[in-house]
């Protein structure tokens, strides 16, 4: 039988809270050089001393407040211009135990450690906002006059399917089945976004790509004529027979043709200047690991083989200006060379070669910029697979530095957000990423709370 002794000296592990937000690292976004304030609480006299550890360097922490539940802790010391690491100490009769970003524990774990870097900024704008994502195929279809039609082209052995009734359910890997959603659609519908709260609007991606989730980039300098405008139609659709997109003249010219693509631009424009007017963040999905088989650097399909203003694919022939943005495996398998590095082995999504060629890294950083200036102004990046880019992790790195200033002087006030699992420790040291999409902490056991099946189900 415990005594009342016992049960006073039983931490209370519920208790105990600390992070790196405004009430308990004050101020959060600290600049180098300055005076901070660091905060713990535990349950009301539910420790007898509490100390905060930084490099082995150990400081007292006074009990700054009480209430009916906790106690409030605190100490003030002075950041350097280095990342600061930190964790506490708690002690309760004879037992001490350590408390870090894991939670809980009896041992020190460098890795679990709270960390600031000063002078690391993050918009003010992002903190707290409601952000609402668009998969713009699906949301609303404003302009029909641009839909994707059945057998405009081929993709992933099939032909595209021009889906009449809205209400349809969309098959598990329906790339190909198109409801006709656009940019017009979400101008249509701002006054509904504007009296939801919805504060950020993040896009799925926007630019010219030959599925309707448009994660395999076709063009990274345009937004894709069938979200956007289309000022010249000619051509046909694909015949029964037909199974190359080279003869798929209806979808070549709807998205080779410059009418069409500068058009689609201006809409883009729009939508973000009225978004703006409301008060509503523009925020767009960035795919810079991969791009598409239908991209005009590589042109599996051979739809820019013949467009006028278009320079030949690396897929055409060996002499293209964009042979080193790939990696192929034979180099004498030229002319239409289908043997290239293609991510997690998909042939429709060619894994680009940033360490083979500055052209290509000094390409995408004007594509960061651009989107994020006049006329376009959009207000940050979302980066997809955002860790996987690259052959190393050096050269990613060094890849995600070249990014953020990109962006930053382009615009000082974007945002750079990465999709990435598991610990983004490494990046979020003030030079690459703002911060990560919440996959393991929120929307892994919230799917599974909801749905019980895990991330990227086909059941």
């Amino acid at each position: 039988m415990q005594t009342e002794e016992n049960r006073r000296l039983e931490i209370n592990e519920e208790a105990l809270f600390a992070d790196t937000t405004e009430d308990y690292f004050s101020p959060s976004e600290p600049n180098p050089y300055s005076q901070v304030t660091i905060r713990f609480r535990t349950a009301r006299d539910g420790a007898d001393s509490v100390y905060m550890v930084n490099y082995g360097t150990r400081y007292f922490m006074d009990k700054e407040s009480s209430d009916e539940c906790f106690d409030y802790y605190a100490c003030e010391t002075e950041v350097e211009k280095e990342e600061f690491s930190y964790h506490f100490e708690i002690h309760l009769g004879k037992e001490k135990y350590i408390f870090d970003a894991g939670g809980m524990g009896t041992e020190v774990n460098p890795e679990y450690a709270f960390r600031v870097i000063p002078g690391f900024k993050t918009p003010v704008w992002a903190k707290g906002a409601v952000m609402y994502q668009i998969y713009v195929d699906r949301f609303y279809n404003g302009d029909t006059s641009n839909d994707v039609l059945t057998s405009e082209y081929e993709y992933i052995n099939g032909k595209t399917e021009q889906v009449e009734d809205w209400d349809k359910y969309p098959a598990a890997m329906g790339v190909r089945e198109f409801y006709g959603g656009d940019l017009q659609g979400v101008l249509d519908k701002m006054d509904y976004l504007e009296e939801l709260g919805v504060d950020v609007i993040y896009f799925n991606p926007l630019f010219v790509s030959p599925s309707n989730h448009k994660y395999d980039i076709q063009d990274y300098d345009n937004i894709d004529p069938h979200f956007g405008k289309l000022v010249s139609d000619e051509g046909e659709l694909l015949r029964e027979d037909q199974h190359e997109n080279r003869f798929a003249s209806r979808y070549i010219d709807r998205v080779t043709n410059k009418k069409n693509l500068e058009a689609s631009n201006a809409l883009f424009a729009e939508l973000v200047a009225e978004a703006h007017r409301r008060g509503i963040r523009v925020i767009l999905d960035g795919v810079f690991n991969h791009c598409g088989s239908f991209n005009k650097w590589m042109d599996r399909e051979r739809i820019y083989e013949n467009a006028p203003g278009y320079e030949k694919g690396a897929y055409v022939e060996k002499e293209s200006p964009y042979h080193k943005y790939f990696k192929f495996f034979d180099e004498s398998a030229w002319p239409y060379n289908g043997g290239y590095e293609g991510w997690w082995g998909h042939n429709t999504l060619p894994k680009l070669n940033y360490e083979n060629s500055r052209e290509l890294t000094d390409y995408i950083m004007r594509v960061a910029a651009k989107w994020v200036s006049p006329p376009y102004n959009a207000d940050g990046w979302r980066l997809d697979v955002a860790a996987d880019v690259g052959y190393s992790a050096e050269g990613n790195h060094e890849f995600w530095r070249k990014f953020r200033r990109a962006v930053r002087e382009a615009n000082p006030d974007a945002i750079v957000i990465a999709e990435h699992y598991g610990s983004p420790r490494s990046w979020l040291n003030g030079r690459e990423w703002d911060s990560v999409m919440n996959y393991d902490a929120f929307m892994e056991p919230v799917t599974w709370f909801l749905t019980g099946m895990q991330k990227h189900s086909d059941d």
